[in-house]
């Protein structure tokens, strides 16, 4: 045989071999990557944690991830659902802006509280503060990842 034809051989090989290794590693990542968002599934950007309530729904403790949007009332549509009577079906909004979480009351007949305050437009809000719908008062905190 041709040393020639040995060599283009040799490299084919080699070609495969390290195209190979190249989708193992590939695959390796991916999978790796998958598992560490199956351990996370949340990935909540920040949380509410109801400190006190007057209603079924939701009891003291409960804990609520929040996304970039995040909207609260009676209607079973809301990410966050109070069933109370003096929350509206669409109570308030919770956004994630910039740099910065605002909470917007979006036309409630009994207003939305930020810290006891009544808030009527969009207002900032910073982790600790407390937000009140109806009869039911949220802590605004970090998620814990």
């Amino acid at each position: 045989m041709d040393p020639y034809v040995v060599a283009i051989w040799i490299v084919r090989i080699a070609f495969l071999g390290g195209l190979y290794l190249f989708m193992f590693g590939v695959a390796r990542l991916l999978l790796r990557d998958l598992r560490a968002a199956a351990r996370d599934p949340g990935g909540a950007l920040a949380r509410l944690v109801v400190v006190w309530s007057d209603v079924s729904e939701p009891p003291r403790g409960t804990v609520f991830g929040l996304d970039a949007v995040a909207t609260i009332g009676r209607d079973v549509n809301n990410s966050i659902v109070v069933e109370d009577d003096f929350a509206s079906a669409e109570h308030a909004a919770l956004a994630f802006r910039g740099r910065a979480w605002y909470v917007e009351d979006l036309g409630s007949t009994n207003g939305t509280f930020v810290n006891g305050l009544r808030t009527d437009g969009l207002s900032a809000i910073t982790y600790g503060d407390e937000l009140q719908v109806g009869r039911v008062r949220f802590r605004f905190e970090r998620s814990r990842r």
